[in-house]
């Protein structure tokens, strides 16, 4: 693969990440299921609770949160992707509305018919809330 291949591969796994956090931001559950794979296996660990397996599972448990009287108004910084062949991961950090990001997520993707679809979100409290002012992580780029 060029250069130029992987660097639009990794806008491609980007924008299906920001896909994810769009569809977590709106509560709109049609659209997080048009993320996640069909026919890879999936998996999700929300923060403090257990892992799940399994698409069923884990979209129920997406609709569930997506439900919540208060929406949560999930936003992703920092978001660095990274490639190898038809497999991908992206490591961010999230915040919720105007505070600081507290949470530290790795998404993961593989390549499912021509788009990137999500296989795992694994979400975790950071010690302590990042400050706005920071670099993001640069792309490494594998393969």
């Amino acid at each position: 693969m060029s250069v130029e291949e992987r660097v639009a591969a990794e806008r491609l796994v980007l924008a299906a990440n920001e896909a994810f956090y769009e569809a977590f931001r709106a509560g709109d559950h049609q659209a997080m299921c048009r993320v996640w794979a069909e026919r890879a296996p999936v998996a999700c660990a929300h923060p403090g609770m257990e892992a799940l397996s399994g698409r069923a599972s884990v979209l129920e448990s997406w609709s569930q949160l997506l439900r919540q009287t208060s929406p949560l108004r999930m936003r992703c910084q920092g978001a660095s992707a990274h490639l190898f062949g038809d497999f991908a991961f992206v490591t961010c950090y999230e915040a919720n509305g105007d505070q600081p990001a507290h949470l530290c997520a790795t998404n993961v993707f593989v390549l499912e018919d021509g788009q990137w679809k999500m296989v795992h979100h694994h979400a975790g409290p950071l010690s302590a809330p990042r400050p706005e002012r920071w670099a993001p992580a640069r792309s490494r780029l594998m393969n």
